[in-house]
């Protein structure tokens, strides 16, 4: 008896500890008893401990239980594999170890623009069930870099984001001589009809840019009475320009016919801002008045309003014509809804004249302000509540500010000290970028007007030229056909306008 104890100790010893182990990686279940005090004649040894008969053949499933969940199996159908070989591949030098929450909300910004990634998308191992479609076929949410994305059955396209080409240098470049030297004033604007008008001293040029031709269209009396500003009527069919000059006076103007139509008078001192609402033009002056001119009317003015102690400089209706927005040389922006003669915002963050005025043709509340000498800032603002979104600083006076419609962009013109154009990428909210900047103006940037396609900005400096810039996107030339244009037609010369 103590030989087949001990002839059966190592079995019992194998057994309990293969036993152990196997009742720790989970292959026998919880409820399986076993004789391991000792062995009966018929008992066998197994890898798996004492049994009293051989183990079956066939595969048992291993009892998991449902909480134990040790290990992640990433999915490859969400896996972006070039975009998580990069950040396993990455430099140690390109992270960045600095990172504050501005750095951080904008790289955020930029990976959602650039690879539309979201959340924690982008990821090495993205921990996230994937998606199926009602075809049955498993594809990830997000794009790779190649701007790929897996297609539901219906085969429904995306829009690919392509490379747009922007010029350094103008396309055209026009002599503009005895162009005023006059923060305050508006000289410049661009029909729909696409022809370009240009106040030179006491004279308005025409030039129709399908044509080329220039015609002038009009010449002030009275010495020193030059003309202070101008502006289209906004009518796609409408041929009428309007005209403020020095004396005080809001002249209309039919291009068709090269004559006179009408003639406003109310405000004491020089006009120098106007903007077109429908039928009703809106005119500012340096008297701190503006006035609303309604051109079917025998008595044309119909309203007038006070909210400036110094002059009106920028002035500027919003696409729907529900609110104007007018800036003066007291550093105040006032905010006016349609048919009320008081202003329902009144703002004072610029600390310099607010000329530069601009709607966002995309949001219908989004102004965008800019600030001369002293303030050198874009403000963002968003009119139902008077917020203000974003400032930026500009290093630069700002003198006017124009919105693509084909992308969320705007370009601003500057004058001193660096006299240049910036191109700004808008991300939504009041997030801004620069883009570019277009140099070649001697002298300040104090006017700004765009096309009527929306592709092209042309801005007039103080050092009397014209300059063309197509960098707003083009709805039907690719990048490759911009770019060799814009090397065909490198040196165009320089033509005056009269």
């Amino acid at each position: 008896m103590s030989q087949q104890s001990q002839a059966g100790t190592p079995h019992r010893k194998f057994g309990f500890d293969n036993e152990e182990r196997a009742s720790r990686s989970g292959l026998y279940a919880a409820g399986r008893s076993e004789n391991i005090s000792g062995s009966s004649k018929g008992d066998l040894w197994s890898p798996h401990g004492l049994c009293t008969s051989p183990p079956s053949r066939g595969r048992t499933a291993p009892i998991y239980s449902s909480a134990a969940k040790d290990r992640f199996l990433p999915m490859r159908a969400p896996l972006d594999s070039m975009l998580s070989n990069y950040l396993l591949e990455a430099p140690a030098d390109e992270q960045d170890f600095e990172s504050t929450p501005s750095k951080q909300d904008y790289m955020n910004t930029l990976k959602e623009s650039m690879l539309h990634l979201q959340g924690n998308e982008g990821m090495v191992l993205p921990l996230r069930s994937p998606s199926v479609k009602k075809s049955g076929a498993v594809f990830g949410s997000d794009y790779s870099l190649q701007g790929a994305r897996g297609a539901s059955s219906q085969g429904t396209n995306k829009r690919r984001r392509t490379t747009r080409f922007i010029p350094k240098s103008p396309d055209k470049i026009l002599d503009a001589p005895d162009l005023v030297d006059d923060y305050y004033l508006n000289l410049l604007d661009w029909s729909k009809s696409n022809i370009l008008a240009v106040a030179l001293r006491q004279c308005v040029f025409l030039w129709n840019a399908s044509t080329g031709a220039t015609q002038k269209l009009l010449e002030t009396s009275g010495a020193g009475n030059i003309v202070t500003s101008l502006a289209w009527g906004d009518d796609p069919t409408c041929n009428t320009l309007a005209v403020g000059t020095h004396d005080s006076q809001v002249q209309l103007w039919d291009v068709g016919s090269c004559k006179q139509i009408g003639e406003m008078s109310g405000h004491r001192s020089r006009v120098s801002s106007l903007s077109w609402n429908g039928q009703l033009v809106s005119s500012g002056s340096r008297d701190s008045a503006i006035h609303h001119y309604d051109v079917r009317a025998p008595q044309k003015q119909v309203a007038e309003l006070h909210g400036h102690s110094q002059e009106v400089c920028g002035l500027k209706w919003s696409p729907q014509g529900t609110q104007l927005a007018s800036g003066g040389n007291d550093n105040i922006l006032n905010i006016w809804e349609a048919r009320q003669n008081r202003a329902r915002q009144t703002i004072e963050r610029h600390t310099a004249a607010v000329k530069a005025l601009a709607w966002c043709p995309f949001s219908h509340n989004i102004l965008a302000s800019g600030g001369g000498t002293a303030d050198r800032k874009i403000c963002l603002w968003n009119t139902s509540n008077g917020t203000c979104l974003n400032e930026v600083d500009t290093k630069s006076q700002v003198c006017a500010i124009e919105w693509s419609v084909h992308d969320k962009e705007f370009v601003s013109s500057h004058g001193f000290t660096h006299n240049q154009l910036i191109l700004w990428r808008y991300y939504g909210a009041g997030r801004v970028q620069k883009v570019t900047e277009l140099t070649g103006h001697q002298a300040r940037v104090l006017h700004m007007a765009k096309s009527p396609d929306g592709t092209t900005v042309v801005s007039a400096a103080a050092d009397e030229t014209l300059r063309f810039w197509r960098i707003f996107g083009s709805p039907t030339r690719s990048a490759a056909k911009l770019k060799d244009e814009q090397a065909c037609r490198s040196l165009l010369g320089v033509n005056c306008i009269r």
